[in-house]
């Protein structure tokens, strides 16, 4: 915090950020400026405290001060390096290398860092601020420059507890969670807060002028073309990453585990840590016994049942295996899970992983998962549904015009949407489709809806990243695949686990979007890495070195029956809170909601409202 404006609540703001540091709290305070640090104590038990500064001896000891949430796996390769250059270390903690990196390399230290991270360094000497966040997003991190100076936090919790701190909803982000379930960078929830995007760096001087946000890494492939592999070279390359990224994971001085689904990722997860030797820095996770993984089995019948793949993995390679059987799920937990976020995200999977990671963290310190194998290798659906397959045409155009004449009801203009217009069309819920069952103008108040007009739209990241990653103008699989990156994975998947497992004090790891793995993966082509079925280097790994339980069966998500929650366990608290959407929600037609609620529409759609009005319900904002 660099400002005077909200200094008296730093404290109370720092306490909102326990359950992700549970172990110690840190501060460092000076005219004006607040640094402080909660923290979850996995490498350096002893002596890695922060706010911290350089070693005793080095020339700028006390220039700079860092705050840092996340890991850096090849901090002890950079902690060579450094030593070479002349630094000395008083610390085993990867926070005092990422400091000297910065002091040795500047902003150049980005691109050699590997791990997860959102991180600020206070220089004292010129009174600037630089912080930055890793290159998918998996650990986040939001700033304000209200009351004239800089505010930066891991998550829009603490802003909460500042008084005077202005809360007015965004409702351009209001309407992009309505769309898709979650917001995306830059934006937040309030208009006064901003998302620093992933691969991002920020820069913020106390002598004046706003906070200068800029990229330091890209998802593009190298700029001269590559010579595609053949799916069998591809195939082994993706193996030798995944071994490397996994082995630099497992770097801990706390019990480690892994979540097992029985899904592809989460199984290959498995088998690289037990190649490995299954624990922090070649240890056995139990001292002596299997590795420790944890699955959850809800009862909600046998499409949402992974327990037997999951245990069949956990069986080929001796882990010890917990399972949770989490039974229904009441409105008081969807109540409190709702409650617990920081900002309204609507993935159902959600509740389950939030459970997931109360389980694990009552044995395990750190999880290692499988988020972001279906980005990285093409295992959705969805992205064969390419800008080639809606081209505009002599009907679609006489649609569009029958429409706008009225001589065609608005319901019907889906018939004549083409190109990028129909792709966003089949991607979001809601959106800019007026008189369609998508209008999310029928539901939005006209002052909000103009505002999500005026910014573009729903999903204008997605959208531009389409554009901004097409091939000789036409958006192919592979724009699809890295569009979705940095917003469906940046977004709503790493949103979803982070939130789970910091409301449990748990750290989790994803190899999938380590450096190997991405230097292996993001240059190779959708035609390769999609050849014969999605996710093909994945699946010719699981069959190379898995039971076939995990990958001779249809692929499964991780969620839970909204239907029959919505007339069941979680009805009372549903009807409570649409009881009172004018109240939570003046921006929202309340009589349209209601209409949407009784008539039984889409699933996702309610509850998105449902989270909405939820979090309204336990957060003072301004509407």
């Amino acid at each position: 915090m660099f400002g005077e404006a909200f200094a008296e609540d730093f404290r109370a703001g720092l306490a909102a950020l326990r359950s992700r540091g549970p172990d110690e709290e840190g501060r460092w305070e000076e005219a004006g400026v607040c640094l402080g640090h909660r923290r979850l104590s996995v490498i350096d038990l002893a002596s890695g405290q922060q706010p911290m500064t350089l070693a005793a001896g080095h020339p700028a000891h006390e220039r700079y001060r860092v705050v840092y949430n996340g890991e850096i796996y090849n901090f002890k390769e950079l902690r060579e390096e450094l030593v070479e250059h002349g630094h000395r270390f008083e610390t085993q903690s990867d926070t005092e290398v990422l400091l000297a990196g910065y002091v040795e390399w500047g902003e150049a230290v980005l691109p050699r860092l590997d791990g997860m991270f959102g991180f600020v360094v206070y220089d004292r000497a010129e009174r600037k601020v630089f912080a930055a966040r890793d290159r998918f997003g998996i650990k986040p991190l939001f700033y304000s420059e209200a009351g004239g100076g800089l505010t930066v936090s891991s998550t829009v919790e603490p802003f909460f507890r500042l008084r005077g701190f202005p809360r007015e909803l965004d409702y351009a982000a209001i309407g992009e969670f309505l769309a898709c379930q979650s917001i995306g960078s830059p934006r937040s929830v309030l208009r006064s807060i901003r998302s620093l995007p992933p691969g991002c760096c920020l820069r913020w001087s106390a002598a004046g002028g706003a906070a200068e946000v800029s990229r330091y890494w890209e998802l593009l492939g190298p700029s001269e073309p590559v010579e595609q592999p053949s799916l069998e070279a591809f195939v082994e390359s993706t193996d030798t990453a995944m071994r490397e990224s996994v082995r630099r994971q497992l770097v801990a001085d706390v019990p480690l585990g892994a979540f097992l689904s029985g899904g592809i990722d989460s199984s290959l997860m498995v088998h690289y840590m037990s190649e490995a030797g299954g624990g922090p820095t070649g240890r056995t996770v139990s001292g002596g016994g299997g590795i420790k993984t944890f699955s959850v089995r809800f009862p909600f019948g046998k499409g949402y049942d992974e327990s037997g793949p999951a245990a069949a993995v956990a069986r080929q390679y001796g882990c010890e295996h917990h399972v949770l059987d989490a039974g229904e799920v009441s409105g008081e937990v969807l109540r409190a899970s709702v409650a617990g976020l920081d900002q309204p995200m609507a993935d159902p999977a959600y509740l389950p992983t939030l459970m997931l990671a109360e389980l694990t963290r009552g044995s395990v310190t750190v999880a290692v998962s499988g988020d972001g194998g279906d980005e990285m290798f093409g295992g959705y659906g969805r992205y064969t549904l390419t800008e080639d397959r809606y081209p505009d045409s002599p009907g679609r155009r006489a649609v569009r015009g029958l429409v706008r004449g009225r001589l065609l009801p608005r319901a019907m203009s889906r018939r004549g949407l083409a190109g990028r217009e129909r792709m966003l069309w089949d991607r979001v819920k809601l959106g800019s489709f007026p008189g369609t069952r998508k209008d999310l103008g029928s539901l939005l108040r006209a002052d909000a809806m103009r505002q999500v007009v005026a910014a573009g739209g729903v999903m204008e990241t997605w959208r531009a990243m389409l554009a901004r990653f097409a091939e000789d103008g036409v958006v192919g699989s592979d724009a699809l695949m890295r569009a979705d990156v940095w917003t469906y994975l940046s977004e709503n998947c790493l949103v979803k686990t982070d939130r789970a497992s910091m409301a449990h004090g748990l750290e989790v790891r994803v190899p999938m979007l380590g450096n190997p793995v991405a230097e292996a993966a993001l240059p190779v082509h959708a035609s390769v890495k999609m050849a014969g079925t999605g996710k093909a280097a994945l699946v010719a790994l699981a069959k190379r070195y898995l039971p076939p339980e995990v990958w001779d069966r249809p692929k499964h998500g991780f969620s839970v029956p909204l239907r029959g929650y919505f007339g069941g366990a979680w009805r009372e608290v549903c009807e409570d809170w649409m009881a009172r959407c004018g109240e939570l929600a003046p921006f929202l037609d309340a009589r349209a909601v209601e209409r949407r609620w009784r008539g039984g529409g889409d699933a996702r759609t309610l509850y998105t409202l449902i989270v909405l009005l939820g979090w309204l319900d336990s957060h003072d904002v301004s509407c």
